[in-house]
């Protein structure tokens, strides 16, 4: 008989979705979408609905390994726990003595979102002093940008989307990376309402879409400067709204005065006509919601770009209409008090922090003292950091001692001293908050770890008792340390149903209505379309459009490399997660790079053939794609297959830059330019 429990998936996907797991005689039979939960809905991603093909993989790592071979070779030999904690305490111990304790590196990201598993390292490498991580590779401009604009903890409510009037996605591919919007849209169109996608080409959502606007990459920041000056011309905005909940209407005026639909049009590409339609058909619909994905953000000045998109609806007034506002990241997770296991003590020993973008840099170059050991876990740098050819010279140095601990053998695990085993969501306890929709939830396992897995926390509390640290954060419970997490900023915390959350139901997080009307976290209490934050960061205090270093203007450089790229994820994969499914890899085919038929011709590229795309930081192979669904100039790799996966050893990131963005310290991977050939040999 077919038992069922609920678990929430913590992969880096902003649906956090409810699971139904099928259970017989304690083994899993089954995984669907919870049909109880208000987004889930019953239905899950592909990805997830063969989530048994990840945790059977015959590349799943069951027991503690040490390296046999030379470092890239990937060969092991199993050894016990025991055996694998001492040698890491020991070599811990020693880096310490021998460089001090900031010669060790933790290394985390999106492989888990979980608020317990994710940050269960924190209080570990704080207390030895570790260097710190500056974990901003992905977001980090959204989240800044956006801030500088509406302050901290704003977004609109995510099923709003429903009865909005205008759905616009802008810079998210929705059908391959946030699935259970589209429900939602599906709803508003019902009601009448039309769904238009800003992006740099034409991908599965935008074939969706009753209007796709195409925007060269970087130039969004442009795009909605000159919808503002068509809105402040024709006085198709909210003067109430305005003077009364925003600050600089009179500066945003004057910045928007030199983007007309002309200029514009030569920066964008964007037609004239369509920009002055985008313009009126936005100021003239209230209830209209700005979907916004981060990828747009990850260019040269993507936080510029972000807090002047969040300008629109504080000029329509759209935050208090029903089905209008904007949203980029939910504010749910910023409620709760990841504090309690993330920041350090004060009694933790001071540490420099390292942005880990740079990796490669880090591992190459950082001296006084360099990093002599790393700690990667839910991470696989070895693909997911730019400037790829020089971060795998960092992981391949003898003298380096890396240790990962992961659920399969990746490329990161290639270059490892020491895997550890780790637990995929289904086997071990969690609390799962969304950072799209409102539900928080608790995720129990479902079954037992396969071979000698171990959990993030359990690892790490082990880690600390070998090397001698006995503090009581270090054998804190898992049910400790949701209530510290629960014993968040206000009333959205204190108010949360218990009982309900620990009976593993979704729980609605009653986040603030209206919180302009009592003042929001800018420096004037308002929205800001002059921000003397940006100002004090060493940014234009108004909107602007600046053009990306590696970006659509004719230079020296891109005399060199004339293509722009641009990397966003695939539909089968999640960032570098399930490229080790055969399932996944099959749906997705090949590493493919998508160009224009004028580029192609004019290098003697046809459908089907492989080709060499490189620039100053190297080189990656591909299948070429020749399609219209990308403009002239304009190529598009979708989804980061591994390294192992292309010819050359190297994935897409070889190409990427390791430069930060304007705000936020993110990485600028839509923002590089290369050339393309035809593949020799």
């Amino acid at each position: 008989m077919v038992e069922y429990k609920i678990t929430v998936c913590p992969h880096d996907c902003p649906d956090s979705c409810s699971v139904r797991v099928g259970l017989e005689d304690g083994n899993i039979v089954s995984i669907a979408g919870d049909p109880d939960h208000p987004i889930t809905r019953g239905f899950l991603c592909g990805k997830v609905n063969r989530y048994l093909e990840r945790v059977n993989s015959p590349l799943r790592v069951l027991t503690p390994l040490r390296r046999v071979g030379a470092k890239g070779e990937g060969r092991f030999e199993p050894i016990t726990w025991d055996e694998a904690l001492d040698e890491i305490a020991e070599r811990f111990g020693s880096i310490i003595d021998d460089h001090g304790p900031q010669a060790i590196l933790p290394y985390s990201y999106g492989g888990t979102i979980g608020m317990v598993q994710r940050n269960s390292g924190h209080h570990f490498f704080h207390r030895l002093g570790a260097s710190r991580l500056d974990r901003t590779i992905c977001v980090g401009s959204a989240k800044e940008g956006q801030r500088m604009t509406t302050g901290e903890q704003m977004g609109t409510d995510l099923e709003e989307i429903a009865r909005s009037k205008l759905v616009i996605l802008w810079g998210i591919n929705a059908v391959a990376t946030h699935i259970h919007v589209m429900p939602l849209i599906k709803e508003a169109k019902k009601a009448g309402a039309k769904l238009l996608v800003i992006d740099t080409y034409r991908n599965a959502t935008a074939r969706q879409a009753d209007w796709f606007i195409q925007v060269r990459p970087g130039t969004d920041t442009a795009l909605a400067l000159g919808m503002m000056r068509i809105m402040l011309d024709e006085g198709l905005y909210d003067e109430d709204f305005v003077d009364s909940y925003t600050h600089g209407v009179e500066s945003l005026r004057e910045a928007a005065l030199e983007y007309t639909p002309q200029r514009v049009a030569e920066i964008t590409g964007v037609p004239t006509e369509d920009l002055v339609k985008l313009a009126r058909m936005y100021g003239t619909t209230k209830a209209s919601y700005i979907r916004m994905g981060g990828g747009a953000t990850r260019h040269s000045h993507g936080g510029m770009m972000i807090r002047t998109i969040a300008c629109l609806p504080s000029l329509t007034g759209a935050w208090e209409e029903p089905g209008g506002g904007f949203l980029c990241f939910g504010p749910a997770r910023s409620w709760l008090n990841s504090a309690h296991n993330e920041a350090p003590l004060p009694s933790d020993p001071p540490a420099r922090t390292l942005n880990m973008v740079r990796l490669g840099e880090i591992l190459l170059e950082v001296d006084n003292p360099p990093v002599k050991a790393m700690y990667v876990y839910h991470a696989n740098p070895a693909v997911i950091v730019p400037e790829q050819a020089l971060v795998r010279q960092g992981l391949s140095r003898d003298d380096l001692f890396l240790v990962v601990h992961e659920q399969v053998l990746t490329d990161t695990t290639d270059y490892a001293d020491i895997v550890l085993p780790a637990t995929t969501f289904l086997e071990h306890d969690e609390l799962q908050a969304s950072y799209a929709h409102n539900y928080i939830q608790m995720s129990p396992k479902a079954v037992d770890p396969p071979g000698e897995a171990k959990s993030n926390l359990e690892t790490f509390q082990l880690l600390a008792a070998r090397m001698g640290l006995t503090e009581p954060r270090f054998r804190e419970s898992f049910d400790s340390i949701v209530e510290g997490l629960l014993d968040g900023k206000g009333e959205p915390t204190r108010g949360l149903d218990r009982a309900a959350l620990r009976a593993g139901r979704p729980v609605r997080m009653a986040l603030p209505e209206s919180p302009w009307r009592t003042g929001l976290q800018t420096p004037s209490g308002k929205f800001e379309f002059y921000s003397s934050s940006m100002e004090k960061s060493g940014q234009p205090p108004m909107p602007v459009f600046i053009p990306s270093d590696e970006g659509h203007l004719d230079n020296e450089l891109k005399a060199r490399y004339p293509l722009q790229l641009v990397t966003p994820p695939a539909q089968h994969f999640l960032n570098s997660s399930f490229a080790e499914t055969d399932s996944s890899r099959r749906l997705e085919g090949i590493p493919t790079l998508k160009m224009n038929p004028t580029d192609a011709d004019a290098r003697g590229l046809a459908e089907g053939g492989e080709c060499r795309a490189y620039n100053d930081r190297g080189e990656c192979f591909l299948e070429v794609e020749v399609t219209t669904d990308v403009p002239a100039g304009v190529t598009v790799a979708e989804g980061l297959w591994w390294g192992k996966h292309h010819r050359g050893g190297h994935g897409i990131n070889v190409l990427t830059s390791a430069e930060l963005t304007d705000l936020g310290g993110c990485a600028r991977f839509h923002d590089g330019l290369i050339q393309v050939e035809p593949a020799a040999g």
